[in-house]
Order: structure tokens, then sequence, then C-alpha cells
């Protein structure tokens, strides 16, 4: 039994309460105690720091960790593209993130290595392949290339970025495949996206009866589907069908916004990826222009997003970085600061995101009984959320009682 006491921060527990000077007794990987430390017991000192939930962030792409277009036309090796994800992991981990949602890539093997402790990494919930239908966002491949070469892509144990359906039945069995391969949830693409070639924005892709398939495969076994969606069209289809997440949602008015409200629909923005491609697209490595995809994207996602949360809509937190520049997803922080206030934004990014996640129970808030999973910030974010994004504020990092970082020593 390891039990020791975190001293001297300021602790937002994200409970409700306002932000106070108190002692956090850990033992092993959970919360035992907020208050004052009995004697007697080893102590960690964090004076000076802030110190809020481990954060999580809803929408990662580990598997995205490479030049894209490169990475899938085999201008890398296998082992270049592991130590890219490995790498992302742990510096994932080092900024603050200590559970991630991965919607669309890695391959369960990824998430087993980092919970075994082999890599360092957050704690990882992951869908698997996305589901896409043939020539729809996220099939990425040369135009020149036959589909049926696409699964060559996969790299058992890895990666496999995205299965292709185009019918009811192939939907159920690819869905399948994916919870065979240990997938904690689905994610669809339903409308056209932003990295993409064949699709535009004001695309649906999926029928609802596909949809409702991979909805089925997903209730039976107690989880949920979340969909990459850009356009009401797309979400209203997944609505319908019974998906439980909106990513994205960049179009989303005040009558959609009633409907995901209406059945329980979350929303997650993604506010950083679109800020990183309209400063630099040359980053991700692809080669197509997105210009013209971009356009005011950022603007009508803030507008979904006060759309969404004036009509009770829960909004979770999402990076969406791809690519070899992942390292600052604090950014999507400072991002929704500006348009919700800081405390919002750290909701989102801890307790709102775990109950998206459906992980309420166990993280997300400091209170007894949770893991102890915790960041500590040299400055007070809620005071100058600037410092979400400001990797080198981030002094200190536990992930279930285990201190990953310090960079105080």
């Amino acid at each position: 039994m390891n039990e020791y006491w975190i001293t001297g921060a300021t602790v937002v527990e994200v409970s409700g309460a306002e932000p106070r000077d108190i002692s956090i007794g850990i033992r092993d990987d959970r919360i035992i105690g907020l208050g004052k430390p009995p004697a007697g017991v080893s102590g960690l000192d964090a004076t000076g720091l802030t110190i809020t939930p481990g954060l999580i962030d809803a929408h990662v792409h580990l598997g995205l960790s490479s030049k894209i277009d490169p990475s899938f036309r085999r201008e890398l090796s296998i082992a270049e593209l592991a130590a890219d994800i490995f790498r992302n992991c742990a510096q994932t981990l080092e900024g603050g993130f200590t559970t991630v949602r991965d919607t669309g890539g890695i391959d369960g093997g990824v998430a087993g290595v980092v919970a075994s402790g082999k890599v360092a990494g957050p704690r990882i919930l992951q869908c698997g392949p996305v589901q896409c239908q043939t020539g729809g966002h996220g099939h990425f491949t040369a135009e020149w290339e036959p589909t049926e070469d696409w699964d060559e892509h996969a790299l058992p144990g890895l990666r496999h970025h995205a299965m292709l359906s185009d019918s009811p039945d192939e939907m159920r069995k690819n869905v399948r495949e994916s919870f065979r391969r240990g997938a904690d949830f689905l994610k669809l693409c339903v409308t056209g996206g932003v990295v993409s070639r064949g699709d535009r924005l004001s695309d649906t892709q999926f029928t609802a009866e596909e949809i409702a398939v991979a909805v089925h495969e997903a209730q039976v076994r107690g989880t949920y589907v979340t969909v990459h969606a850009h356009n009401n069209a797309g979400i209203r289809n997944a609505i319908a069908a019974g998906v439980r997440c909106v990513e994205h949602g960049t179009s989303i008015d005040e009558a959609t916004a009633a409907l995901m409200a209406e059945h329980g629909v979350a929303l997650v923005p993604t506010l950083a990826v679109v800020e990183a491609l309209t400063l630099d697209q040359s980053v991700i490595g692809i080669g197509t222009d997105l210009s013209s995809r971009l356009g005011d994207v950022k603007r009508r996602m803030t507008d979904a997003l006060l759309a969404a949360r004036a009509a009770g809509v829960r909004v979770g937190s999402g990076s969406d970085l791809i690519g070899p520049a992942q390292q600052n997803r604090g950014r999507e922080l400072v991002l929704r600061a500006e348009i919700e206030g800081p405390m919002a934004a750290l909701e989102s990014a801890t307790v709102i995101n775990a109950e998206i996640l459906g992980v309420a129970d166990d993280v997300g808030t400091i209170e007894v009984g949770k893991r102890a999973d915790l960041v500590g910030f040299t400055a007070d974010p809620l005071t100058d959320p600037q410092v979400f994004g400001d990797r080198d504020a981030v002094a200190l990092v536990v992930k279930g009682g285990v201190v990953v970082r310090d960079a105080r020593s």
C-alpha cells in the first residue's frame, strides 16, 4: 500500500466548490482525503501550484501521429509509425491529459501496451477503426489506388484507420469485427469532412439504416455510437438512428440543438484542429489544399457550440489534432475559454468529458474515491487561461496515484 498527501497547492475540484487551499490524500491509485493530512504520512510539496483533475481529451487520433500522405503510401516504416504513435502517447500524458478517447485509427494493441505500463501514455478509450463509406471521410487513399487495396494499409496491433461499409450487412460485419478486437465504442463518419479529398462538408454519408445497425450493435454491448458530422442533415439522420454523441457539429442550428438536447445527444467541438490547419496546413502532410474547406468553420463551430449550450446539450472538449504536431492539446481549452470562460472550458475537459465517455464514476473531478488523476499548473489557469496552452506551465502530472511528471525537479 502506497499512501501520501499532496500539500501546499490551490485545488480546483471541479465539483461546484470554489478553489481552495487543501491537501489531497492518495492511497495507491485513489483519492482518500481532502483537507488536512494526518501526522506522520509522507507528503509531496506542491506549494505554488494550482491543481485540477487530470484533463480529458475526448477527440484524439493517436494513430495519425505521422504525416498523413506518407503514412498511407508506405513511405514510412512501421517502426517509424509506431515510434510516432508512442511519442504522441507520452507527450499527451506529459501535457496533463490523463484520459483520452481515440476516435479512430489505433488498434486496441496500442491501448493495451499503454495500459500495461510498457509505454507511457494516458488512459485510452478507443473505437478501433472509423466506420466510413467508400470514398467518404476517413477513406485516406490515393485517387488512383483501387478501393479493394484499402485494407492492406492496416497494421495489426498498431493501426487500422478505417473500415469501409456500403450496406447495412457490411456495417454489421465491420462493427462486430471492431468489437471483437476490443473497441470500447463506435465512431461513424456521417458527413463529409475538412481533411478529405472526395467529399464536401455539405454531403451526408451512410443511410439511416446503416447508422441504425451500428447503434443496435453498440447498444447490445452496453456502449454507444458517436459520429463525425458537420451538417444538420447528417446530424439529424444520426440522432434519428440513436447515436449518443456528435463530433465537430459545425453547422448546428437552434432546431438541431434542441433535438440533440431532447434525445440526450452530446457535442464535442474541435476548435484546436481548425486553428492549427488555418495557420499551417503543411504540418499534417496532406497534399490537398484545404483552404476552401476550412472557410469560416471556426466561426460556425463557435456559433454551433453556443447554440448547443443554450439548448442544454452537454458540451465536451476535443482537440482533434492530427499529424506530427499534437503536442499542444491544451490549446483547445484556451480557445474554449475565450468563448465561455476558463471554468466552463475546464469543466468540459474534465467532468463533462468524463460523463460523455461513461467514466464519470472514476475520473473528471477531485473527489474521495475517484482515481488520483491530477495536473498541477505553475499559475492559475482560471485567472489566466493562456496557462492551459503552455506546456511549460504543466509542472506536475499524477495518473492513478503515480507521479508521471514533476518538471520542478
